[in-house]
C-alpha cells in the first residue's frame, strides 16, 4: 500500500505537469491507454480466457464512479497545487472507512478509527489556512474524494474473488473508449516536450492500482486505509522537485501526524496477524 501510494504521487505529478499543456480530457485519455497497452503480455500470457467474469455489475459500477473521480481529479491537479489537491483527497479513507463498517460489515473498532481520525487530522494541519478559499478545483477534489471512496469498497469487494491484475484491465477496458470521445472534443496535438511523461503515466498509474488492489485482498479496507494519507509526504516532495512547490513546516509537522498514525496502525496489524497465524497453528490454544 506504501508502494502504491508513491506511484499516485507520481501520477499526481505527471499529471500536473500534462496539464499545464493538455485539456485534462487528454490526460486522462492518454493516462488510459497507456495503461492498456501496459496490460496487454499479461492478456498474452494468459489468454483470453482469464477475462472471464461473473459480476459485471461491481465491474461497471466501478468504471462508472473511477472516470467521475478521473475527470474531477484531474481537473483540480491543473489548477491547484498538488499538496493541496492530496491533503484535501483525505476525506476518502474517512468516506471508505464508514463505508466499510456498513457496507462490507468489516468489524472497525476504535483503534483503526482513531489511527484513520488522526491521520485526517494532519492533512488538516497542513491545510491549516483559518478558512481555505473553497474554489471549484477544491469542490472537485471532494467529488473525486468521494468517487475514490466508493471505488476503493467496490475494489475490496471484487478483490474477494478476482486476480488484482483483471480488476485494473477491465477498467481501462471499459473506459478508454469514453475518454476517447471526451478527448476528440477538445483534440490538439501534444507538443514535443509532453511525450516522454505521456509515455510514462499509464505504467506509474498501473503500477499503483495493481498494488493497490493487492493490498485489498490481503487484508481489512478499514486496515489498509490509514496508510492512504503516506500519499502526501509523497506528493509534497515531488511537488518540490518538480514544480519548485516549497512546503513549510506545518506540512511536513502534519506529515508527520499521518506517519505516525500510519506505523501505529501498521505494527498493530501486523501483531495481531502474528497472533492469529500462532492461534492457528495445531496445539495452540
Amino acid at each position: 500500500m506504501i508502494f502504491s501510494c508513491a506511484m499516485m504521487a507520481g501520477v499526481a505529478a505527471l499529471a500536473c505537469d500534462l496539464t499545464s499543456d493538455m485539456h485534462p480530457y487528454m490526460v486522462v485519455f492518454f493516462r488510459l491507454a497507456t495503461a492498456q497497452l501496459c496490460m496487454l503480455p499479461w492478456l498474452l500470457k494468459n489468454g483470453i480466457g482469464v477475462l472471464k467474469k461473473e459480476r459485471m455489475a461491481l465491474y461497471v459500477a466501478r468504471a462508472a464512479f473511477t472516470l467521475c473521480g478521473m475527470l474531477t481529479w484531474f481537473y483540480a491537479v491543473s489548477i491547484i497545487p498538488i499538496t493541496d489537491v492530496v491533503a484535501i483527497s483525505f476525506v476518502t479513507p474517512i468516506f471508505a472507512t464508514v463505508g466499510a463498517a456498513l457496507i462490507l460489515r468489516e468489524t472497525v473498532r476504535i483503534r483503526r478509527w482513531s489511527a484513520t481520525i488522526v491521520g485526517f487530522l494532519g492533512a488538516m494541519i497542513i491545510l491549516r489556512r483559518g478558512v481555505i478559499e473553497m474554489t471549484l478545483a477544491h469542490w472537485a477534489v471532494l467529488v473525486a474524494a468521494g468517487c475514490a471512496a466508493v471505488t476503493l469498497l467496490i475494489v475490496k469487494s471484487l478483490s474477494r474473488t478476482e486476480d488484482p491484475t483483471k480488476v485494473v484491465f477491465y477498467v481501462g477496458l471499459y473506459l478508454l473508449p469514453i475518454s476517447g470521445v471526451l478527448a476528440w472534443t477538445v483534440w490538439e496535438t501534444p507538443p514535443s516536450h509532453l511525450w516522454l511523461g505521456i509515455a510514462m503515466i499509464g505504467p506509474v498509474a498501473t503500477l499503483a492500482h495493481v498494488t493497490l488492489v493487492k493490498a485489498m485482498s490481503l487484508a481489512d479496507a478499514s486496515a489498509i486505509l490509514p496508510f492512504d494519507f503516506a500519499r502526501l509526504p509523497f506528493a509534497a516532495l515531488l511537488g518540490w522537485l518538480a514544480f519548485g512547490e516549497v512546503s513549510d513546516a506545518w506540512t511536513w509537522i502534519g506529515a508527520g501526524v499521518i506517519f505516525g498514525s500510519s506505523l501505529y496502525i501498521g505494527r498493530r496489524e501486523a501483531r495481531m496477524g502474528r497472533r492469529l497465524r500462532l492461534m492457528e497453528q495445531p496445539g495452540v490454544q
